[in-house]
């Protein structure tokens, strides 16, 4: 029995032996060293070179052109195609003796050619660039806390979510937009979280989602703590504009940005899986109202009176009432005057952002004319988003060209009422219709070849900030209301 037992010990001993020499080898194989072929410490670390590190633009092999299997050589920033023998990024890091890369969609390091994976915590910073993440906690602190600024790579100071975008050609109409909408909180907060929108199921083959996830990306660069230069270029982006408005928006042609923004918001709401319900995505959640209009037909002008009063008495001259919704509110300038003044100058008219708004109050009454038929509509809001759209109309298209209305509104930054154009019965049902400017994009110079420029509204330290492509300034807000306004965003107070 004795002997039985010490059998059994010996064997258990041995095997507990065993046991822990193949722990101590599996926790070799898992830490980094010089002898380790699994994961090797790298020697090559220090010839990283991060100011030429650039992840914006698309990532494609830059000799095959090919979207799989790319990686980035973090020693001239460049893309390449594979890391087995005879791939692109073999043959760069042979002939070129850059040995550090990056997989683009794993985000793991390797060192070629000699083909082992880097673990190194040393190297999270450059994961964050490619991919920046945000907590439930980051997200709540960006408009509470006191901002703090960062610092590139190359020791410059920037703010998050206040960084220039790049101008690629004739892109700014499209960067304006895209600044504004990065300061609407709702929205912004909703595409820092990749997880929000990632389970939306979408049928095979459908690559519009392909909007959203740009747009998700644009958004998380903008707002990244840890940027490694105090600038994004949208490029990944606009090309995914380019290709889903059918080259409608192009990088090297300037566009209008209602026209853009009107469009990328209703695309965004049908990738989202949106339908006509006002809750059923987060764009209808913050910009749909809600209005009525009301139309009526007008008689013919060479008719008698009595054949007017005839026609006005049938059904088709009766004033018909039809519910709507609406992403943004179209605001017409008063036309300006014709001829100079005595002193053989143009004065610049100036018209209050009331009198333009009196267009929804359901009394004021416009007159529209189609070829054969003209129509008086009045527009009576019902329900008031949480975030309005204003567009002021100053383009006019006649047969021969494209005119600028150069009318100033003048508009209040903070508590613009929106009640005031509101009927009795509408007003009572809402809560609050006092709302803030947050974004008001701007119109220089002549109608075809001017520039856009935004000014924003950085909730966090109560600034407002002026953008045009890569160049960003702090502004009174006394200056805004001087501008020539073309797009305006207001929130809805929280008092």
């Amino acid at each position: 029995m004795k002997e039985n037992s010490d059998k059994r010990n010996e064997l258990s001993s041995v095997s507990e032996n065993r046991k822990r020499k193949v722990d101590n080898e599996e926790d070799e194989l898992d830490t980094p060293s010089a002898f380790n072929p699994k994961y090797r410490v790298c020697p090559y670390l220090d010839t990283i070179n991060r100011p030429l590190l650039d992840f914006d633009f698309e990532k494609l092999c830059s000799i095959s052109l090919t979207r799989i299997n790319v990686y980035a050589c973090l020693v001239c920033g460049k893309y390449f195609q594979g890391r087995g023998t005879n791939t692109h990024a073999y043959t760069h890091s042979v002939a070129d003796a850059h040995h550090v890369f990056l997989n683009l969609s794993t985000l793991r390091f390797y060192c070629l050619p000699d083909n082992y994976e880097i673990i190194d915590s040393s190297l999270d910073d450059i994961k964050y660039v490619l991919n920046p993440t945000f907590t439930q906690l980051d997200i709540r602190n960006l408009d509470k806390s006191e901002p703090k600024h960062s610092r590139t790579v190359d020791g410059t100071l920037y703010l998050p979510g206040v960084v220039g975008l790049n101008n690629i050609k004739a892109n700014d109409y499209c960067n304006v937009v895209l600044h504004a909408l990065s300061h609407v909180s709702p929205l912004r907060d909703y595409f820092l979280r990749e997880e929000n929108y990632a389970k939306i199921k979408r049928p095979p083959g459908d690559s519009i989602f392909n909007l959203v996830q740009r747009f998700g990306e644009l958004m998380r660069k903008v707002w990244n703590p840890r940027n490694f230069k105090a600038h994004v270029s949208p490029h990944e982006m606009l090309q995914a504009v380019v290709l889903w408005s059918n080259k409608r928006f192009q990088i090297t042609e300037q566009g209008d940005p209602i026209d853009y923004l009107s469009w990328f918001l209703h695309t965004l709401h049908r990738a989202l899986k949106g339908n006509k319900t006002p809750d059923s995505s987060i764009i209808y959640k913050i910009f749909l109202g809600e209005m009525k209009i009301y139309t009526r037909k007008i008689p013919p002008v060479d008719l008698d009176d009595t054949q007017k009063t005839l026609l006005l008495a049938t059904e088709e001259y009766q004033e018909k009432c039809e519910q709507s919704n609406f992403l943004y509110l179209t605001c017409d300038l008063p036309p300006p005057p014709l001829f100079t003044d005595e002193f053989r100058e143009n004065i610049i008219p100036q018209v209050n952002l009331y009198q333009l708004l009196s267009k929804f109050n359901g009394i004021t009454e416009k007159e529209y004319k189609t070829y054969k038929d003209n129509f008086l509509k009045r527009f009576e809001i019902t329900r008031l988003p949480k975030y309005i759209i204003l567009y002021i109309k100053r383009f006019t298209k006649n047969t021969f060209f494209l005119e600028k209305n150069p009318t100033i509104v003048n508009f209040p930054i903070k508590n613009v009422d929106f009640g005031d154009i509101l009927s009795m019965h509408n007003r009572d049902k809402l809560n609050n219709t006092k709302y803030n400017l947050v974004a008001n994009i701007v119109h220089d110079g002549e109608p075809n070849k001017g520039t856009y420029r935004v000014h924003i509204f950085h909730t966090a330290n109560g600034q407002w900030y002026e953008m045009q492509d890569l160049h960003v300034t702090e502004i009174l807000p006394q200056m805004i209301t001087l501008t020539e306004s073309y797009i305006q965003i207001y929130e809805q107070s929280a008092d």
